[in-house]
């Protein structure tokens, strides 16, 4: 437009077991296509020489916009591309037709596209953000139906390059309400109902046309977004969502800066920066949005995993809680606590603690065969990192156990049916206001697993290797985000198939009262999770997207030091495991079994 909760820490020997790097960003690269509101300096070169260290952006100079703001993020770029950047907007371009001394949205993509080799990127975000010009074209009488016509087809046209190129992330913001602005309230009642049609009529068909093409966007609901910041401004940190912040009033916001200010805090208490434009809050509050939506599914996508993660280390528990041949027939039972922590990305992904218990009955032979029945409850309680809320994963178990195991090999199998009742709160920050969407799905799990091994050596040194596989499917219910607005999600049902095949070693010292151990396996998930994660705006139901999925390591050590001892005539067994070298997350805990005849 040229007018326009605490991070949890488990024990520190566990912890020290599970240390693990970061995760590597989402997004390669971000490159921007647009006009006025996405340009981040193009036009600098107009400013007066003495102006252009803090002006020549179309808001509160020297305020970042928020294509800045999201490449800021996301760690990328959002530098003009004038100045070798991956900023190509232009403050006046239309979708399609030159509006000098603006390049259309169009030939910005082709010209990115020529100087790349025809090529985009995969791993990048695009964002194409264009059309209000076009609209204002309207206003100074252009046709109506020609130009949007128009404006819309080159607007696919130019998604229609990026895809064909390779592109599979492209954010396509519909346009604000222009009749909302200090430039439309200025001209009357009915210029306001007027460009409010114009906005909503370009956005319908604009999506309706990416649809019919069969092109899948990201859609930012800016429409709404601005108008729900208006409508309560001291929510938002606004004291004035009607007037502009630079002066005099007419003006272009190229040059603003603090000494044209309206008041000294203008950039950051008004909702313009003139007729049309953002201020430097405004774009804060766009790039927060932004965010929002890009991030949503992908903290959805955490709740298969975690429960994979919390699927194995009880699969673990029951693998492993017969501890050697049976020496007499009968009926006993057995019992154990975990306190299992998942923490990836350092905390900026997820943190959770998940306390579990497992009971259950087995039946010997005498002869080695070992067969019973477990059930088992946990609750994970988890925090989203950055602030952005949390979930409670609550877990029933129910499965059984057959196992046979001789003088130095043992081999046992299980099989589980887990249901899963989930509550999560997803925490929006826009500027200042916290938006919290609530939600609450459900969904189930099961698991068929078989592990075995060998022991060498005679007294009380024993080792040997040790393997296991196990597989989990993960079936979860969509669910409806509480607190209808322009950023409450639609998330999808979900599945997830898992499975984990580890190989390793053991180690044992047998005192007689006291038998410390030690067991490493490599681990290897075979299943890929899923690429991408989905979902849709509640505010535009027509328009489901995809961002990438999680990208967790699929190889991994896991490293388990226990000990088992008599404690007050039952066999305890107590311990803590972590993985190690898994790029992206560590998983941590520590257990408690006791065992006992009846």
């Amino acid at each position: 437009m040229s007018q326009f909760r605490p991070l949890r820490k488990l024990l520190p020997l566990a912890l020290a077991l599970a240390a693990a790097p970061a995760m590597a960003g989402e997004y390669s690269r971000t490159v921007f296509f647009g006009d006025s509101l996405t340009d981040s300096g193009h036009f600098r070169g107009l400013v007066p020489p003495e102006a252009r260290a803090f002006a020549g952006k179309f808001t509160t100079n020297p305020a970042l916009v928020w294509s800045e703001q999201l490449a800021q993020h996301y760690g990328t770029n959002a530098s003009p591309a004038v100045d070798g950047g991956d900023n190509y907007a232009q403050g006046g371009s239309r979708a399609a037709v030159p509006n000098a001394p603006a390049d259309s949205t169009l030939s910005q993509v082709q010209a990115y596209l020529g100087a790349n080799g025809g090529r985009a990127d995969g791993s990048a975000l695009y964002t194409v953000w264009t059309g209000a010009n076009d609209i204002f074209a309207i206003s100074d009488g252009a046709p109506v139906d020609a130009t949007i016509a128009a404006a819309v087809g080159g607007t696919v046209q130019a998604v229609g390059a990026l895809d064909a190129a390779g592109a599979r992330y492209i954010l396509v913001p519909n346009l604000p309400d222009i009749g909302i602005t200090p430039s439309a309230i200025a001209a009357g009642p009915v210029a306001q109902a007027t460009l409010t049609a114009l906005s909503a009529g370009y956005n319908e068909a604009l999506y309706g046309a990416l649809g019919q093409a069969g092109y899948k966007v990201i859609p930012l609901d800016t429409f709404n977004l601005l108008r729900e910041i208006a409508a309560s401004p001291a929510t938002y940190g606004l004291a004035n969502v009607t007037g502009v912040a630079c002066l005099p009033p007419g003006s272009s916001s190229l040059a603003c800066n603090p000494t044209s200010y309206a008041s000294p805090d203008a950039g950051t208490t008004y909702l313009f920066a003139d007729g049309v434009h953002p201020t430097g809050a405004a774009h804060a509050m766009l790039a927060d949005y932004a965010v929002s939506v890009l991030e949503g599914p992908r903290l959805a996508a955490i709740l298969p995993h975690a429960a994979t993660v919390t699927g194995r280390s009880r699969a673990d528990q029951v693998a492993l809680h017969v501890d050697g041949r049976p020496a007499t027939a009968g009926v006993r039972w057995w019992g154990g606590l975990r306190a299992d922590h998942q923490r990836y990305d350092h905390g900026k992904l997820y943190d959770g603690m998940a306390p579990a218990a497992l009971f259950g009955v087995d039946w010997s032979n005498g002869n080695g065969l070992v067969a019973g029945g477990f059930a088992g409850y946990g609750r994970m309680d988890a925090d989203f990192g950055r602030n952005r809320g949390g979930f409670t994963q609550d877990e029933t178990t129910l499965g059984g156990f057959v196992g046979w195991y001789g003088q130095r090999a043992w081999v046992n199998a299980q099989a589980s049916y887990t249901y899963l009742d989930l509550d999560v709160d997803r925490d929006v920050r826009i500027g200042p206001a916290l938006r919290r969407h609530s939600g609450s799905t459900e969904g189930h799990a099961s698991a068929v697993g078989v592990s075995g091994g060998f022991q060498f050596g005679e007294g009380a040194l024993r080792h040997g290797p040790v393997a296991s596989l196990l597989w989990q499917k993960i079936d979860l219910d969509g669910w409806t985000e509480g607190n209808t607005s322009s950023s409450a999600l639609v998330l999808p049902d979900q599945s997830r198939d898992s499975l984990v095949g580890s190989l390793g070693w053991q180690l044992s010292y047998d005192t007689g009262d006291f038998t410390p151990y030690l067991r490493a396996t490599w681990d290897r998930e075979f299943e890929d999770a899923p690429a991408r994660a989905t979902a849709r705006l509640q505010t535009m139901p027509g328009v489901e997207f995809a961002v990438p999925g999680l990208d967790i390591d699929d190889s991994y050590g896991t490293v388990v030091l226990g000990a088992r001892f008599n404690l007050f005539g039952l066999k305890a067994d107590l311990g803590a495991r972590g993985t190690l070298d898994r790029a992206g997350g560590t998983d941590a805990g520590l257990f408690l079994g006791l065992a006992g005849g009846f």
